[in-house]
């Protein structure tokens, strides 16, 4: 009779590990950040569309450093005023501006 006890007792307990294992769900969750990798660049560089572009638009703003990601064949450029406040820009090869 005490083996029969224990047996129930055994079963009632993996019955239960078995039921509640169901309630447990696995989620993978994959995530992709697309990364812009600009690479420093000479200002002399930047194509003449693009200081074009900024001399016409940005003219009271002075060029401080330019950067380049060939992926996207954009141009990033850090433009400062008089009063030393950056501005940053990206351009495309046509010298028109993108998004950030």
């Amino acid at each position: 009779m005490k083996k029969l006890f224990i047996a129930v007792a055994l079963v009632m307990g993996l019955g239960t590990s078995v039921a509640f294992a169901n309630d447990v769900v696995a989620v993978a969750i994959d995530t992709v950040e697309v990364v812009n990798e600009y690479k420093v660049i000479d200002v002399k560089e930047l194509p003449q569309s693009v200081q074009d572009a900024i001399k016409k638009n940005y003219a009271e703003f002075t060029i401080k450093e330019a950067f380049f990601d060939e992926t996207a064949k954009t141009y990033k450029v850090v433009l400062t005023d008089k009063e030393s406040k950056e501005t940053v820009v990206v351009f495309d090869e046509k010298g028109e501006v993108k998004g950030e």
